[in-house]
């Protein structure tokens, strides 16, 4: 449905999409802003952009209020929505208690595992639980990649550049000059007096 100079109106807002502004999904032409699901307001691509009743929703919300649902549908762990909708935020509370059953092993085997799902590990540094795709060990404990990094100048840290103090990981930099030796011949500058 073109408009005045050819452009296309957005399905969204109604105005019009011009070239350099427009992303294309499901046929159609849209604001970037404008192309976020319906229902919990994650922005979307055309590969995760799925449309129902003249709605726009991502692949998870669709699945979760218009996918099928009954016995056979997402009996094991890997049907369990702990998606909210919200941004970055989990619940139990939508997992029905026959599905917690079934799924022992991934969410805990007596349903309180305070470590996370399925994860055994707590980063020191953000408290979350650590998974396998994101752990790095020093220290003697797990952190996430993002958490590896000096507790004084914030540089991130590897095996060699690693040195811990009382439970906290610094650079070497930074651990030498705040619990290094002090005194003469150990970094300090001559000071010339005359």
């Amino acid at each position: 449905m073109p408009s005045f100079g050819g452009a296309e109106k957005c399905p969204r807002c109604q105005k019009s999409v011009y070239f350099a502004e427009e992303v294309r999904a499901l046929g159609k032409k849209w604001h970037k802003m404008c192309l976020k699901c319906s229902s919990c307001n994650k922005m979307l691509d055309s590969t995760n952009c799925n449309d129902h009743d003249e709605d726009i929703f991502c692949t998870a919300c669709h699945r979760k209020h218009f996918g099928p649902k009954g016995y056979g549908f997402a009996g094991g762990s890997s049907g369990l929505s702990m998606d909210t909708g919200k941004r970055n935020e989990l619940t139990r509370d939508n997992v029905s208690s026959y599905d917690k059953a079934q799924s022992g092993v991934a969410i805990g085997a007596s349903g309180d595992n305070k470590n996370g799902f399925g994860s055994t590990d707590r980063c020191p540094r953000c408290g979350h639980a650590v998974y396998m795709a994101e752990k790095v060990i020093g220290g003697g404990q797990s952190y996430h990649k993002a958490c590896f990094r000096c507790g004084n100048c914030k540089k991130g840290l590897d095996s060699t550049t690693i040195a811990v103090h009382e439970g906290e990981i610094y650079c070497r930099g930074c651990y030498s000059k705040n619990f290094g030796p002090k005194g003469f011949g150990f970094g300090a500058a001559l000071q010339h007096t005359e």
